[in-house]
């Protein structure tokens, strides 16, 4: 056995139980999260006599791009509300409502009643974001924190990976309204964890009042070149909250899914008699984060001594050409590499985006830069919902021409590079190696 191994293996043995707690709270959180997201935006428009809801494609848009942004605002409120009221019993308020959500949601059926249903979903979520974040930060050190985080980030694919890739087809065979009921289960058990395994972490001297947050909020908002980076770099996102709308209803409307079908049962055949495994919807979200399981530790080593904003500007790109090609053919091998792709672009940009962040921000403001910088994800995901929804409607359901969404789509990625490179040129600090 290696010193390095050594040394992991006494790193694993230095966490605390509340970590191992957190991070088992984190797995089943985001694996009924992304389990409902693999299907949601096809279920709400799929005929009732198909099990769906018929709703249409734009009113879907408006749903998404109300809850999703709620998603990443509501952590920057949410920390300082468990600060003030404790952390367990913030919890116990997220699990509550958030399982309720998702419970309510497998119910309804009205457009108004869903909707309100989701929001109520989003509301547990977005509280119980900060907290997992927050206690891990209290219960580990210098020396084993970056390995803490690493295992949470781990977490949150692998549970984005394993819930619809097994229990979701299992599930919507019988019901989609199942996979809710899943994730009201999954969420929900999760209060008994927190009531009688959760410890509350010991509380810092220098937590923030409510208060000095909301001030904070204009602190941010005055800086006019972070607030327009992050406006630049959100329409990177534009394109990253397509794969929970227009691409599921491609997927669903043009991929011929038959050749992979074909290919997986072969090989599930040396193994089991007559399988039947079908590609579907769920499985699309599946292969994001099955990348990024696979390859984020490879990405992140190749980029970790390269410039920030240019590796960004690298990932973006290369996430447009993963758009791109889903121009090109409705094969399934060829919107799988489109995914494939997209996902290495992401995984390349976005943790050199934290790091840009980090480099950029006043060094006694650095903290705070870092909780704003979520606003890509409210920008990116309110007008991606709405702008999805009905450019999809648009070219794919009235001119049938999806080969034009996807290179509208593509365009919106070069416009963020050329963003992004005229903001390096003219706005980017000159004082930082960035």
């Amino acid at each position: 056995m290696t010193e390095e191994t050594q040394e992991k293996k006494s790193m694993f043995r230095s966490f605390s139980k509340n970590f191992w707690t957190v991070i088992t709270m984190e797995f089943f959180e985001r694996g009924s999260y992304y389990g409902v997201r693999s299907i949601l935006s096809v279920y709400l428009v799929l005929s009732v006599a198909e099990g769906g809801l018929g709703f249409s494609k734009e009113s879907v848009g408006v749903i998404t791009s109300t809850f999703q942004p709620l998603l990443y605002l509501l952590p920057i409120f949410g920390g300082a509300i468990a600060d003030r009221f404790g952390y367990r019993l913030t919890l116990v308020f997220a699990f509550t409502v958030m399982s309720l959500g998702y419970l309510l949601t497998g119910f309804m059926t009205s457009y108004a009643l869903v909707f309100g249903s989701l929001i109520f979903m989003v509301v547990g979520g977005g509280t119980f974001k900060p907290i997992i974040s927050g206690t891990i930060a209290r219960v580990t050190n210098k020396e084993n924190s970056t390995l803490a985080f690493g295992i949470f980030y781990w977490s949150i694919n692998l549970g984005a990976f394993i819930f619809p890739l097994i229990l979701v087809p299992m599930l919507k065979e019988i019901s989609y309204s199942y996979v809710f009921f899943m994730a009201a289960i999954g969420t929900g058990w999760l209060l008994l964890l927190n009531l009688f395994v959760y410890k509350e972490p010991q509380k810092p001297a220098n937590t923030k009042p409510l208060s000095k947050v909301l001030a904070e909020v204009f602190y941010v908002l005055k800086d006019f070149r972070f607030i327009l980076m992050i406006i630049i770099y959100s329409f990177f996102w534009i394109l990253y909250f397509q794969q929970f709308d227009s691409v599921l209803w491609y997927f669903k409307d043009y991929v011929d899914k038959t050749p992979i079908n074909n290919f997986v049962n072969s090989i599930l055949g040396l193994f089991i008699s007559n399988p039947n495994w079908k590609f579907d919807v769920e499985h699309v979200t599946v292969i994001n984060a099955g990348t990024i399981i696979m390859l984020q530790l490879v990405v992140s080593n190749i980029v970790k001594k390269t410039k920030a904003l240019p590796t960004m500007i690298a990932g973006i790109a290369m996430g447009t050409i993963g758009i791109s090609i889903l121009a090109i053919s409705t094969h399934p091998f060829v919107f799988i590499a489109g995914i494939f792709i997209f996902s290495i672009g992401e995984m390349t940009a976005h943790p050199k985006f934290i790091s840009y962040v980090g480099l950029i921000a006043p060094e006694d403001k650095k903290a705070l830069y870092l909780g704003y910088s979520s606003l890509y994800g409210v920008i990116g995901s309110g007008i991606g919902g709405i702008l999805g929804a009905n450019l999809y409607v648009y070219f794919v359901d009235t001119l049938k021409n999806p080969t034009m969404l996807w290179i509208t789509f593509s365009l919106i990625g070069v416009v963020t590079i050329i963003g992004l490179l005229l903001y390096n040129k003219f706005l980017a600090p000159k004082t930082v190696d960035v």
